[in-house]
């Protein structure tokens, strides 16, 4: 790995680092305006949903100039967003505005390292980019913390500061900081001599173009089973953190700030596994972590089984690992079969649409059966969990851990198994 590649890994970090800080300097500026409750909800809403509506436009976008160029004014939005928070507008709209940029950015990124890297090097480098991207999901979400924190406020509090000079104003005024600092990276980012896409100003032309490219996806068999493994992935982990939580304080009777410590030890072993993946599996050997997906949706299930602080945490550490371990590989081997399908902006884009529609279905299904399995609290419940026992006696932990397991490890073996069908067919590398 080579200068530029650093180049574009710092970039990303401190975009995704900004993105993480902003979305806890964004919760906190909504509690000091007083905002309903469900406005908390929306906010993570109105920044995921921009990867599905933008999906058949951002692909185009990226492939029509130079991938450092695209980041750069994807990173320019991520700063009108910020901007429009100080200045009064709602966080939700201004969060939406960040979550555009967002959208726009990723297909630059990867489209840019698989342009930039021989194939051979690709399952590398999404470890290094899944590990930097997981560390600014972790760093950045405890420097928003930080800057919204008791002792910011409290600093602010003992001196004289203007009116409008709060702790999450002054946390967005930092983070804005770091969007610009990422933008200055772009410059430096080297141009590459491919060949440039002319952007496409129909919207109706664009989303043909889209569904084309989304049918050529799901159709070629590599690719299909890639796209399969990756949005269940992504579906999974953003549920995996409401699980998490929800196991942490339920039934491990932890604080809110202890099970958030565990979320993070997930992270950490999502980091670890995207970095061994990278150093021992090659493109040509992707599917074959495939089984590790089985064993994560397991040990989901035996999470019920734990009581010890200790052992919790070495579990949440060996799910992360296993989780990291086994997306890398398909990532890049869909990066690889995307960009010679279509080109690396247009598959990203595709890839985005699939798993952030697995994020929005998959964390809607866990919101309904938490409401579902909501009930009268049965007589001789244990007080950690006597606020949460469903109809007829039974936790909904039960339900969601158990359910949650169970698919996760259901469809890895489905996907195994149509892999192993088409190595028997001829129509998949073994």
């Amino acid at each position: 790995m080579d200068r530029g590649f650093f180049l574009i890994l710092g970039a990303q970090f401190l975009s995704a680092l900004a993105d993480n800080a902003l979305f806890i300097a964004a919760l906190a500026l909504l509690k000091e305006n007083q905002a309903p409750e469900w406005h908390l909800s929306m906010l993570l809403w109105s920044f995921t949903v921009s990867y599905v509506v933008l999906a058949p436009f951002a692909g185009s976008f990226a492939d029509s100039m130079h991938k450092g160029r695209a980041m750069m004014i994807c990173n320019g939005i991520k700063v009108i967003g910020c901007v429009g928070m100080l200045i009064g507008a709602p966080p939700i709209l201004a969060y939406a505005i960040v979550g555009f940029g967002a959208a726009a950015y990723s297909p630059a990124k990867y489209g840019l390292i698989t342009e930039y890297l021989p194939h051979e090097k690709l399952v590398e480098a999404n470890g290094w980019l899944e590990g930097a991207t997981v560390g600014a999901i972790i760093f950045g979400t405890m420097l928003g913390g930080v800057l919204t924190g008791d002792t910011v406020g409290g600093w602010l509090d003992t001196y004289t500061t203007p009116d409008w000079l709060s702790a999450p104003t002054l946390a967005i005024s930092t983070i804005l900081l770091l969007y610009l600092a990422a933008s200055w990276l772009n410059l430096y980012i080297p141009k590459l001599n491919v060949q440039l896409k002319p952007l496409e100003w129909r919207p109706i032309a664009l989303v043909h173009e889209f569904a084309e490219c989304l049918k050529r996806l799901w159709q070629d068999p590599q690719g299909q089973l890639s796209l399969a493994v990756t949005t269940l992935f992504w579906g999974a982990g953003a549920t995996m953190r409401l699980v998490v939580l929800n196991w942490a304080v339920i039934w491990l009777n932890y604080s809110m700030q202890s099970a958030t410590i565990l979320i993070a030890t997930v992270a950490f072993g999502t980091a670890f596994g995207a970095v061994i993946a990278g150093r021992y599996v090659p493109l040509k050997k992707a599917f074959s972590v495939l089984p590790a997906g089985i064993a994560m949706g397991v040990l989901v299930m035996s999470m019920l089984l734990i009581r010890d602080a200790h052992i919790a945490g070495w579990l949440m550490f060996t799910v992360g690992a296993l989780s990291g371990f086994f997306v890398v590989p398909l990532n890049a081997m869909l990066q690889h079969r995307g960009y010679l399908l279509m080109g690396a902006g247009h598959s990203i884009a595709v890839q985005n649409f699939n798993e952030n529609i697995g994020i929005l279905i998959m964390v809607g299904i866990h919101a309904l059966l938490v409401k579902f399995f909501s009930g009268p609290v049965p007589a001789g419940a244990s007080e950690a969990v006597m606020d949460q026992f469903a109809v007829n006696g039974l936790p909904p932990m039960y339900v969601i851990v158990l359910g949650f397991g169970l698919f996760v490890a259901v469809g890895m073996a489905l996907i195994i198994w149509r892999y192993a069908r088409g190595v028997r067919a001829g129509i998949m590398h073994d």
